[in-house]
């Protein structure tokens, strides 16, 4: 099942990222947030009060009459209204109520979303007091907050979470791995789809899925049922700052939710961008199967595969274990390698270990290399066990878990790699104190 999406809107220097980063720094909030993927952090899956959600940042919104980049401003601003679940609306208590946080309060009112209004930047008692001008923008009482230094945050997310729509029953998926096809606009994922089911006469169905603008289509291969969703692209940034494309991953992510498997699709005539590596982080963030897909290979005349490959691997260093595939969906070049190697990562997402096999590799990677310590205290890992597949878990029981620091959790990752393979798929690792339930 997706999660719900919570969208942080306002104006320029508000105070939104802060706010995002403030939830996401809770030990006890975060659900997984991965290095390696980007330096400035817009999304985060977190969870408060039991409940998951996806946080959003929409970045710095300056709402200018007149300006260049106005109409791009207020319609990123009117995609996440329409997008989101719940929205937060953050204002900056300090500058009282302006022009822009007026025209934001009119689109959030005719758009009929769950507002939750924060004053932020209410640093001590009498700027608390002054959040209550905040009642002019007709969203309902304000409540002061303070990003920065944490006040009032709890507060904001209890209420968040009591807006949020109740989770429905999950609709029932077909039993089939599900691929989602992702990429930017003019990659070719269409053409790609197409190419792997236009030759296949067992189409099952070809409907609109749950993700808007994504189209899903069940087929056959070689007795295995395979759902493809195919979805909407991802908007290259232009000449408009950064925070303003940032709400276009989210059809993107709900997809990503839905799969066992991404294909990551990349125009062989453009450099990766930025952009493709904020998606390549969503899909190690919600631990699916990945595939980098090289698309419009044809259009290459040096096709060094080896010399690509190691640059790619350069790129995208935090999915080293993806699989790496060149093809033309054009012309069919290289298309029919692609359901092999989803069936086989998909395998691999099934691999299951038993305690003894795992604790044989574990015990001997803690022998032969240095453990971290903190004082006078090293760290003790009596036992490892795999917990879960798709994707494959692992729960470590150790004397204190907070003595594995990122470095070493790598380590360990590459060991059980090296021993059991797992290509194609991230790893959940689990390190608990013993005694921990």
């Amino acid at each position: 099942m997706t999660r719900p999406v919570v969208a942080i809107v306002g104006r320029q220097n508000a105070g939104k990222s802060t706010l995002l980063n403030r939830v996401v720094g809770q030990p006890k909030a975060i659900v997984e947030d991965r290095p390696g993927t980007t330096r400035d952090r817009n999304l985060a899956t977190v969870a408060w009060q039991g409940v998951e959600f996806t946080l959003v940042d929409t970045g710095g919104l300056e709402m200018k009459p007149r300006s260049a980049i106005d109409r791009e401003v207020r319609a990123q601003i009117e995609t996440a209204i329409r997008e989101a679940d719940v929205i937060i609306d953050v204002v900056d208590v300090t500058d009282g109520v302006t022009p822009a946080d007026l025209d934001i309060a009119d689109m959030l009112r005719r758009a009929g979303k769950p507002v939750v209004l924060a004053a932020n930047k209410a640093d001590n008692t009498r700027l608390e007091i002054a959040a209550v001008e905040f009642y002019e923008l007709g969203l309902g009482e304000p409540m002061a907050v303070s990003a920065h230094h944490g006040r009032g945050v709890a507060d904001l997310l209890d209420r968040v979470v009591a807006l949020l729509p109740p989770r429905p029953p999950a609709a029932p998926e077909p039993d089939a791995i599900k691929v989602a096809i992702i990429g930017r606009p003019n990659v070719g994922k269409s053409m790609l789809l197409n190419a792997l089911v236009g030759d296949r006469r067992a189409i099952v169905d070809d409907t609109p899925g749950t993700t808007r603008d994504a189209v899903d289509t069940l087929f056959d291969f070689g007795g295995q049922s395979v759902l493809l969703i195919d979805t909407a692209g991802i908007r290259r940034k232009g000449r408009v700052k950064a925070g303003v494309e940032r709400f276009s991953v989210i059809r993107t992510l709900r997809a990503i939710d839905r799969a066992d498997i991404a294909l990551l699709v990349l125009d062989a005539t453009e450099m990766a961008t930025s952009q493709d590596a904020h998606v390549a982080g969503y899909i190690q963030q919600a631990a699916r199967g990945i595939l980098i897909i090289v698309n419009k290979w044809d259009l290459i005349e040096d096709k060094d595969a080896a010399g690509w490959t190691k640059a790619i691997r350069n790129e995208f260093r935090f999915i080293s274990y993806a699989p790496v595939l060149y093809t033309s969906a054009k012309t069919g070049q290289g298309v029919d390698k692609i359901m092999p190697q989803v069936s086989q990562v998909y395998r691999e997402r099934l691999k299951r270990l038993t305690t003894a096999t795992v604790n044989s590799v574990v015990q001997q990677a803690v022998a032969s290399h240095p453990r971290p310590r903190s004082r006078n205290k090293q760290l003790k890992v009596y036992y490892a066990t795999q917990a879960e597949v798709n994707p494959p878990t692992f729960v470590f029981f150790t004397n204190d878990a907070k003595l594995v620091h990122f470095s070493y959790r790598r380590y360990l990752e590459n060991t059980l790699r090296k021993s059991f393979g797992f290509d194609g798929t991230p790893l959940r690792m689990v390190f608990k104190t013993r005694g921990e339930e």
